[in-house]
């Protein structure tokens, strides 16, 4: 089975792709932490 999770916050979201709730198949991170840097 594949699932795909996806999570957000206030400065980041992320997504994967899991396969049989073990094996990360893909893995991604975008930020805004370098945006709002002073």
């Amino acid at each position: 089975m594949l699932i795909l999770g996806i999570e957000s916050s206030c400065d980041e979201t992320a997504a994967a792709v899991v396969r049989d709730g073990c094996e990360i198949l893909s893995s991604v991170i975008s930020s805004q932490i370098e945006l709002h840097k002073p």
